[in-house]
């Protein structure tokens, strides 16, 4: 396996760019203080942020049409805790993974002592029940939770509650659903009867839970099916949210909704109700496009993080969401990308913690449209890099993760040890 990125490394990288980043960091200080911000408890809120990083994500991802593998490619899950440890060691924003269920199955005291030596812990563990497995009795092709056979849904029930206890193995907290279930013909499918058989099986699920377990169900309009989906968006995730109990709450994965939708209005409804679990985070141009975090709409972003530090500032009942990636990279270095999103995920909360709320209420209630606007753009618009960078410095991290990253040469050590994987598949990662 390829050694870890030394702390010596990541000094190393750091040295040529701490005068100027001092500067900087002082020189924005001077521009906050004037605005009656101190930048040292934005910078330590900030140190405090972390987003999880998916297993999936390490690998090279792929559209429907065409697969090509990256050099480097992680074999298994202990390679991708190895390439999940780099992307935490430069960042110092990931400190947690989260598994998928199977893909990621193996001894829990393997991977406990795995993830440990490489500073990491588990977040929410994944089921799927959206593709068939290796000696699997029963196909999902027709459904699986919502599925009208019986043992068929029941095959996916015992799926759901081994995944439970895999997570409670790995000090994880929450379990995350999402299912493929829909129909691609008018017709097909009967809406109500396979909601019905949908909320029977996870009443199943949810009487598994331990008790300071979270259960986060997640909905997507479209795809795979194209026609319909039982969990189609957030209204019909917060019913199944309220119909299952206190523990069920809702997962927005911002690339799941139809384009145009205002998902920060979501998000304040979900706070607002208190269902609102977590978040995948990703950026998309016309659907789920899975693409880099902040990469396409970052201004988008901003908006759903300006959402949540209201709540966070207004101490909202109930208000502690868990924050993710959920990503496919096929052009770019996993690793790279995954680095980039997390620090995009930091920077819009961070640009987020800087929106003066006092003058932006009393601009809402003096419906001054122009200058609430103008508030939020003098936050989004302020650099707050240099808050972040030290953040990263003072944690040990690097000044300029990607360039430390490549410096390293952790790619090609990885290449020259894992055997390449050969391309012309379809589907993604």
């Amino acid at each position: 396996m390829p050694e870890p990125i030394a702390s010596d490394q990541i000094a190393a990288a750091n040295e040529p760019l701490r005068a100027a980043l001092a500067r900087d960091y002082d020189a924005l200080g001077e521009r906050l203080d004037r605005r009656g911000i101190a930048i040292d408890a934005i910078k330590d809120k900030v140190a405090g942020f972390s987003v999880a990083v998916p297993s999936w994500g390490v690998g090279t991802g792929g559209t429907r049409f065409a697969r090509f593998p990256g050099p480097g490619e992680p074999r298994h899950i202990f390679d991708k805790l190895d390439d999940c440890g780099v992307i935490h060691a430069l960042t110092r924003a990931t400190a947690t993974v989260s598994l998928h269920i199977p893909w990621d199955k193996a001894d829990p005291a393997d991977l406990l002592a795995k993830a440990q030596s490489r500073g990491l812990s588990f977040d929410a563990i994944n089921s799927n029940t959206f593709q068939d497995q290796p000696g699997q009795p029963l196909s999902y092709k027709f459904g699986s939770l919502s599925h009208t056979d019986a043992a068929t849904r029941a095959q996916a029930v015992e799926h759901n509650l081994e995944c439970i206890a895999i997570g409670e193995a790995l000090g994880s907290k929450a379990l995350t659903v999402w299912i493929g279930d829909g129909s691609n013909f008018p017709g097909q499918s009967h809406f109500s009867r396979a909601f019905d058989r949908y909320l029977d099986a996870m009443r199943r699920v949810y009487a598994g839970l331990p008790a300071d377990w979270r259960l986060f169900t997640e909905h997507k309009m479209f795809e795979p099916a194209f026609y319909s989906t039982v969990v189609q968006d957030w209204g019909t995730n917060y019913l199944i949210a309220a119909e299952l109990g206190d523990k069920a709450l809702c997962l927005v994965d911002l690339g799941h909704h139809a384009p145009n939708v205002n998902i920060e209005m979501i998000v304040a409804r979900l706070i607002r109700f208190g269902k609102l679990g977590g978040f995948h985070f990703n950026d998309s141009k016309y659907g789920d496009d899975d693409l880099d975090t902040g990469s396409v709409d970052p201004y988008r972003l901003f908006l759903v993080f300006n959402e949540l530090v209201d709540a966070e500032t207004a101490d909202a009942a109930g208000f502690h969401p868990s924050h993710m990636l959920d990503q496919s990279h096929n052009v770019t270095d996993p690793i790279e990308s995954l680095m980039a999103s997390a620090m995009e995920v930091q920077r819009a909360y961070a640009s987020a913690l800087l929106v003066d709320r006092t003058a932006l209420a009393g601009f809402q209630d003096a419906n001054d449209a122009l200058m609430a606007s103008a508030a939020l753009k003098a936050a989004y618009r302020t650099d707050v890099e240099p808050i972040l960078a030290t953040a990263r410095l003072e944690a040990g991290g690097a000044i300029d993760p990607v360039a430390a990253y490549r410096a390293s040469g952790y790619r090609a050590k990885a290449a020259a040890e894992r055997p390449a994987v050969a391309g012309g598949g379809g589907g993604i990662v």
